[in-house]
């Protein structure tokens, strides 16, 4: 399936925004699809990032050097045709629990844009979100989130919220046993912050995971 390049937006150096056009394209927030330059044979899983009622689609990409898609994702021209086969994934919110439960999404880096399509689907959503970042040229769309509801934990330099990893932050703090965790990111954080939810009490069915890499 071949959708077209609206356009990209740049966040940081090393991260960008694809929109495609929408073209009625089906899918649930915190799926995935696979995205590659039409012809080449070669693609790459990104979640979405957009919300399931925008009339566009938007994915949150961290440019890998030396890689295949990425780079070449970022180069598209407006108009130039983009493949994505999908949706993908069951990294998702059960319906009945959208307006009844309460959430904590933690992530890494790109890790954020499932929440990202959370956030802009559901309104309503009861959240926190929990993200870490290594400096603030990370900080992709933060302004597009409840401040109130954000927390950053910055590794690499102090002042834009709680120095440390994200793992550092979750021994730090007092962990809810009646809230939903969905954990997007790096293997490693998805599972030292698993064993630290589970350790404090919280139930394995009341924890999602999601790995980028």
């Amino acid at each position: 399936m071949s959708h077209k390049a609206v356009e990209i937006r740049n966040l940081s150096p090393s991260t960008y925004v694809l929109r495609l056009e929408r073209n009625d394209f089906p899918f649930q927030p915190g799926q995935c699809v696979n995205l590659g330059i039409k012809g080449s044979g070669v693609n790459r899983e990104y979640s979405t990032y957009s919300g399931m009622d925008d009339p566009y689609l938007e994915f949150l990409i961290k440019e890998v050097k030396g890689g295949t898609v990425s780079p070449a994702l970022r180069k598209v021209e407006p108009g130039e045709e983009v493949e994505l086969h999908g949706p993908y994934g069951s990294f998702v919110i059960q319906p009945e629990k959208i307006n009844t439960a309460s959430f904590v999404f933690i992530g890494t880096g790109t890790g954020i844009a499932p929440f990202h399509s959370f956030v802009r689907s559901y309104p309503d959503l009861d959240y926190q979100i929990i993200v870490g970042i290594r400096d603030a040229t990370e900080q992709h769309d933060h302004q597009n989130y409840d401040s109130s509801r954000l927390t950053r934990c910055v590794s690499r330099e102090k002042g834009n919220g709680f120095h440390g990893r994200v793992t550092d932050y979750l021994k730090q703090t007092e962990i809810a046993l009646d809230k939903i965790y969905y954990l997007c990111g790096n293997q490693g954080m998805i599972h030292d912050a698993y064993d630290i939810l589970r350790n404090a009490g919280v139930s394995g069915d009341q924890i999602f995971t999601e790995a980028f890499f």
